[in-house]
C-alpha cells in the first residue's frame, strides 16, 4: 500500500494541535520569552496548505488548544514548577487572553474544537469518542511542539489504536535538536512521518 492509501480521506482526519499566539509569535509567550519562533512559524505556514488540502478532500480538520485556567492548576503542578523554578513564570494560553488565540489556521464554524489543559489532546477532551463517532482510525498530526504536546498526542493515539501520522515540516519545537529527535523516536514507536508536499499530494483529488 501507499501512502496515498494509508491515509486514504475516508479513514483520515488532521489534528491541528496547540497552533496559538502563545506558541508561535512574536508577541506571544515564548516568543517574549526570548524562544526561537522561526521555525513555528514556518510549521504554521506549512499547516494551513494542509488543512486547505483537507478540506478539498473532505478530510475533516480538528483543532485542539491549550486552555489554562487558575481552577485547572492542581497542588501536583503547582509544585512541580516551585521544583523547576518557573513559578513565577505567566501561564500560557489563559483563557480569554490573546495568548488563547488560534494563528495559523483558522478553525471554520463546523469545525471541532478540542480545549486542553495539559499536554494530551486526548486527555479528558472527548477526541477519542468524536473520532469514533466519524469513523476515523487515523490520524495526521500538525501542531506544536513536536516534543511536547505533539509527542503526547500521537502516542496516546497510538496507544488507541490509531494509525498516526506526523507531518514533519507542519510540527515544531524551539530547539532543532529537540524536534529532530521527537521525530526520531516517535519514527521508531508509533508514527510515520511524512512532508506536508507528501501528505498533500496523496490527497489531491484528480
Amino acid at each position: 500500500m501507499s501512502l496515498k492509501d494509508w491515509i486514504a480521506p475516508a479513514r483520515t482526519a488532521l489534528l491541528l494541535v496547540d497552533m496559538q499566539v502563545d506558541f508561535a509569535e512574536p508577541d506571544g509567550a515564548m516568543g517574549k520569552s526570548g524562544m526561537d519562533i522561526s521555525m513555528a512559524q514556518a510549521a504554521l505556514r506549512n499547516a494551513v496548505l494542509l488543512a486547505e488540502a483537507a478540506r478539498a478532500a473532505d478530510v475533516p480538520c480538528l483543532f485542539a488548544r491549550l486552555i489554562t485556567r487558575p481552577s485547572d492548576e492542581t497542588e501536583l503542578l503547582r509544585e512541580w514548577k516551585e521544583r523547576r523554578g518557573t513559578q513565577d513564570d505567566a501561564p500560557l494560553c489563559q483563557e480569554g487572553t490573546r495568548g488563547a488565540v488560534f494563528v495559523g489556521p483558522q478553525p471554520r464554524e463546523t469545525e471541532a474544537i478540542f480545549s486542553k489543559s495539559r499536554y494530551d489532546a486526548f486527555s479528558g477532551t472527548g477526541l477519542d469518542a468524536h473520532l469514533r463517532g466519524l469513523k476515523r482510525d487515523t490520524l495526521v498530526i500538525a501542531g506544536l511542539t513536536t516534543e511536547c504536546c505533539v509527542d503526547s498526542t500521537a502516542r496516546h493515539a497510538f496507544e488507541k489504536d490509531y494509525h498516526v501520522f506526523i507531518a514533519a515540516d507542519a510540527v515544531a519545537a524551539y530547539e532543532k535538536d529537540l524536534h529532530d529527535g521527537a521525530l526520531k523516536a516517535l519514527e521508531l514507536n508509533c508514527a510515520i512521518p511524512a512532508s506536508s508536499a507528501e501528505i498533500i499530494a496523496a490527497w489531491k483529488i484528480i
